[in-house]
């Protein structure tokens, strides 16, 4: 074999064993960064199913409840934030919002037991029940990519691919400030 042929087989086999793990990482990333998407997409599907619901909800409830405008209010602003958010934080945000004005809007549904008879009302609490669980089943398989996808992006040698190709960090849903207190109940009017 000519010396020129087995220089340029040795030149193309380090290229190839350099740029191999380089696309390789790169193709990696950039398919766990598709997931991380695809997930936080999820999350939102549900979170609109759930928005979609709660119009429904709440008018069944205002025929019963008209005196508790102060909590419609807030279900509607909260509404208003949870579709303008423009990223997994602000959306965490104003879901911690809604959630906290759904569970005041429940209480008040406490109230009312010929409500809570109401057929309407008792499928619209159900269908809102199995979006809540949908929910935490998205928001579980988004932390799961995307801590996934976190921990691939930090390994070395993707480290270096991940910061040259501008590969960010994915935030994880967390649980609200208040969440690891005990709620207090107090059934007494």
């Amino acid at each position: 074999m000519k010396k020129g042929l087995k220089t340029l087989l040795i030149i193309i086999a380090v290229i190839l064993v350099i740029t191999l793990p380089i696309i390789s990482s790169y193709n990696n990333l950039v398919s766990l960064e598709q997931k991380v998407d695809q997930s936080a997409s999820n999350i939102d599907t549900n979170l609109q199913r759930r928005s979609d619901l709660i119009p429904n909800l709440v008018n069944t409830v205002k025929g019963y409840a008209a005196h508790e405008e102060e909590i419609f209010t807030d279900i509607a602003e909260a509404r208003s934030k949870l579709a303008g958010a423009t990223n997994v934080s602000e959306q965490a945000d104003a879901d911690s919002e809604l959630s906290n004005a759904l569970s005041r809007l429940l209480v008040v549904v406490e109230k009312y037991p010929d409500l809570k008879a109401n057929e309407n009302f008792i499928a619209l609490s159900d269908e809102l029940a199995g979006t809540e669980n949908r929910i935490a089943i998205a928001r579980q398989d988004y932390n799961k990519i995307a801590t996934e996808y976190n921990t691939k992006r930090r390994k070395f040698p993707t480290t270096i691919i991940a910061s040259i190709f501008n590969f960010e960090e994915k935030p994880l849903y967390k649980a609200d400030q208040g969440a690891t207190e005990v709620p207090k109940v107090d059934f007494a009017d």
